[in-house]
């Protein structure tokens, strides 16, 4: 797999569930490379009980386990939680199987034997999935979620106002200097006057929420990002 990839899915967390002592351990051992967190399951109701602990950004659940499926598991959680994104695996091909996970929201339905080059194409699905969700990979380590209006890294996690949500989104959007005229427009209102005072001060507590050196003063224009 690529750097870009892996420094992706390194800012998430995983929850595997598959029965098979055997293939558990071996895609074990390829996943907890990848992710930040990596949580193991060997039936459904711990899996249950381990999602409910840790609440991961992915699950990878086989469908054919003892006493409750993977389906069993993934319809249970989707009743309380509709974002958590699921990656299904199975050694079958059974169109009842297929039918009824489609109805779950998948990213994503591999077929067993389980390769890397199936894994790439499902964790490529999985990081394009948060595109319409506005979750921006910042820095390594580093995520930008918009619709939560938060920054977090692997330590602490900020919560941004509504001027910083603006502004970064901003920056982002633009790819480019946003000029000090450009920041009172959009971030300010008649209210609000952006006077030298509030913009420092503005710039200061903003700082504090992101990674070191991505904001950058352009002398007497404005802004810009640094990833």
């Amino acid at each position: 797999m690529d750097k870009s990839l892996i420094s992706k899915l390194s800012n998430f967390s995983l929850l595997y569930v598959e029965d098979e002592e055997g293939i558990r351990n071996n895609i074990y051992e390829i996943l907890r490379h990848l992710f930040k967190k990596t949580f193991v399951a060997k039936n459904a109701k711990e899996a249950y009980n381990m999602y409910q602990s840790n609440r991961p950004d992915l699950i990878i659940t086989d469908i054919k386990m003892p006493n409750e499926t993977g389906i069993d598991l993934i319809k249970k959680i989707r009743k309380r939680d509709s974002k958590v994104r699921v990656i299904i695996t199975s050694a079958y091909t059974d169109l009842d199987y297929m039918l009824d996970a489609t109805e779950l929201h998948l990213v994503k339905y591999i077929i067993k034997p389980i390769t890397e080059n199936k894994l790439k194409e499902a964790f490529e699905a999985f990081i394009k999935s948060y595109d319409d969700s506005k979750v921006f990979n910042l820095k390594e380590g580093w995520l930008f979620d918009a619709s939560k209006s938060i920054i977090q890294n692997e330590e602490i996690e900020y919560k941004l106002t509504k001027k910083e949500n603006l502004f970064l989104k901003l920056l982002l959007k633009k790819n480019r200097i946003i000029t000090y005229q450009e920041m009172e427009n959009v971030i300010w209102n008649e209210d609000n006057i952006m006077t030298p005072n509030a913009m420092r001060l503005f710039i200061k507590n903003f700082r504090k929420k992101l990674p070191s050196n991505v904001l950058r003063n352009v002398q007497g224009t404005g802004y810009r990002l640094v990833l």
